[in-house]
């Protein structure tokens, strides 16, 4: 395997900024941007005019605008050298930072913002086209809730799926949003496992508590050259130091197994070029629109054995302290999902983490991450975009 490119540590992330969740909270992406900027400058005590490039995700409200990057860096004041929109949905925050690394490497910008900000349960202006209105809505197959029920039939059929593994991670996720005052205020409820089991079904088997919810919010990091973030004195330094990503695996295959997905190559393979072993991993925050997308990956990034990821769960203290701290800020199933930006929510907890900033919830002697993104459900298959990335401190 090729060196990683993010194997010197010569490209770091320097700050971390995220919005309050909110459901129908009536503002715009450009106004949750605002905000999330903000608090980057404020902790790099750096200005619009320090930087020099800018990614984002597309957001579900802003999606009929073909112009929106850079509108929206109009409206944050910056004059972009480059500009990045990655449309592989929750997917991009990982991918994005991967981006702005290869583009600050070879010289296309010195300080990159890596913005995340969406409005849907305000403003929704997406229209999901080719196989959904063709294949799905006519049968009613409504949107990704009914995929995953599939996905979980197909799954049941073939290993057998405990219930229970699945609430146990749904309370620790929500253990976590408890104590996170970024989250939804809604879901900062305590719930138990047979709250989880108890919950009505959706896609059968698919339960209420096994889903996000649409939401606004937004996130975002500040990242640079590691000598120019030390000439600057930024002490708080996080390194993405392997990544790897695909989009439609196996796409060849017209009769796939749905239960297999490209987190089986990217999970290991990022690993490997960090040179970790599961074992090695001290916390996971694995994209979370689905419970059971968290469960499969538990498998295919190599922490549990194929068809055993629900008995994982169930018998492993995933808590900040546990044996392995999963999602410790709640991930967006208890945090709120804000859109396309949701990935965001998962990466700047972990980043969150490794600069200690964990509160209550900080994970003991944190050095590193692994860090996921799933973007797109297509149709007869498993979910579209797989990446995987691990942070060091």
């Amino acid at each position: 395997m090729a060196k990683s490119f993010l194997a010197d540590k010569d490209i770091c992330i320097v700050a971390y900024g995220e919005t309050k969740i909110e459901r129908r909270g009536g503002r715009s992406a450009y106004e949750i941007a605002a905000e999330v900027a903000e608090q980057l400058y404020k902790k790099t005590k750096l200005g619009p005019s320090d930087v020099d490039g800018v990614t984002f995700c597309v957001p579900l409200s802003e999606c009929s605008n073909p112009f929106w990057s850079g509108y929206a860096t109009e409206y944050l004041g910056i004059s972009a050298r480059w500009l990045q929109t990655s449309d592989i949905g929750g997917a991009s925050a990982i991918g994005n930072v991967a981006r702005a690394a290869m583009a600050i490497k070879s010289g296309l910008c010195e300080t990159v913002m890596i913005m995340g900000a969406d409005a849907p349960s305000t403003q929704w202006r997406a229209y999901y086209g080719s196989y959904r209105n063709e294949f799905w809505d006519p049968v009613g197959v409504q949107g990704p809730p009914g995929a995953f029920g599939l996905l979980m039939n197909r799954y049941e059929h073939q290993y057998g799926l405990d219930f229970t593994g699945l609430g146990a991670l749904a309370v620790a996720q929500r253990n976590g949003a408890i104590k996170n005052k970024n989250a939804y205020e809604k879901l900062r409820q305590k719930i138990t496992v047979d709250d989880y089991i108890n919950s009505r079904q959706v896609s059968s088997p698919l339960r209420l508590l096994d889903s996000v919810m649409w939401c606004d919010g937004g996130n975002g990091l500040m990242m640079m050259k590691t000598s120019r973030a030390k000439k600057l004195g930024l002490t708080d330094r996080i390194y993405p130091i392997s990544y790897d990503e695909i989009s439609n695996f196996d796409c060849a295959n017209q009769t796939a197994d749905i239960t297999k997905t490209g987190h089986s190559i990217t999970g290991p393979s990022a690993l490997k070029q960090a040179k970790l072993k599961p074992k090695d991993v001290d916390m996971f925050h694995p994209y979370d629109d689905f419970l059971f997308a968290v469960m499969l990956k538990t498998e295919q990034c190599g922490f549990a054995k194929e068809g055993q990821g629900s008995q994982f769960l169930r018998d492993t203290d995933l808590g900040p302290k546990g044996d392995l701290p999963l999602n410790t800020g709640g991930g967006q199933i208890s945090c709120g999902q804000p859109g396309l930006a949701g990935g965001g929510v998962n990466l700047v907890e972990a980043v969150r983490q490794l600069m200690g900033d964990g509160g209550r919830r900080q994970v003991p002697n944190a050095r590193n991450a692994l860090v996921t993104g799933i973007g797109v459900i297509p149709y007869g298959r498993n979910w579209g975009s797989a990446n995987a990335m691990v942070l060091v401190n």
